[in-house]
């Protein structure tokens, strides 16, 4: 990933961070000479050495990846940033975000045992805590079948980059022109990049 220096993530908590709080990741590999991609949640464990999730087993990804560094994309909160915000009109318009590509090589699990255990950590984190659905409470016949239908894997992480474009490039009163602008609007990526933009000036 292209990175400028003011844009690069130099926290690796903020970039587990991203990862956690964004996890429906978008995980890139080959497949017969072409990009192949797959849209799906990607759980970092406690160590934060590897990434799991898992497949339908029709799709075909599963069985070219185990041989392959693979890199999944986590997309954090972005905007559009209107020149029309700023204190002159010689500017052009730009697009703010924050994201993490995750570098690694896929293991496939067989254990069923691992298996159901990445799949319960998947749902105790989307799960509202005081859901009643608990993957425990499935009966373990139905969910046999179930998992029949999925192929495990995790993503032993190789590298991390981040990137965050906060208009760091530009004055900070240009700044503080975008955030009061993104604060005005009501959608969540608008007022997620203003939140992080005001975190930057404060540093």
């Amino acid at each position: 990933m292209y990175i400028p220096k003011h844009f690069k993530i130099t926290d690796e908590t903020v970039a587990y961070d991203i990862i956690k709080e964004h996890s429906f990741a978008t995980l890139f590999s080959q497949n017969n000479g072409s990009p192949f991609a797959t849209h799906l949640p990607l759980i970092l464990n406690k160590e934060k050495s590897y990434l799991y999730g898992h497949f339908a087993r029709p799709n075909p990804q599963w069985k070219d990846s185990k041989d392959q560094t693979v890199l999944a994309v986590f997309h954090g909160p972005h905007c559009y940033i209107s020149p029309s915000w700023y204190e002159t009109n010689k500017a052009v318009p730009t697009w703010n975000y924050v994201t993490v590509h995750v570098y690694g090589e896929v293991e496939l699990i067989e254990e069923e045992e691992e298996l159901i255990a990445s799949l319960h950590d998947m749902v105790v984190k989307y799960e509202a805590p005081d859901s009643s659905y608990s993957l425990q409470d499935v009966d373990p016949e139905y969910l046999a079948g179930m998992n029949k239908g999925v192929q495990g894997f995790k993503i032993k992480i190789i590298k991390i980059e981040g990137k965050s474009k906060l208009s760091q490039n530009h004055s900070l009163e240009r700044q503080e022109l975008v955030i009061n602008q993104l604060e005005q609007k009501s959608t969540t990526d608008e007022q997620q990049v203003a939140s992080l933009m005001k975190a930057n000036l404060i540093k």
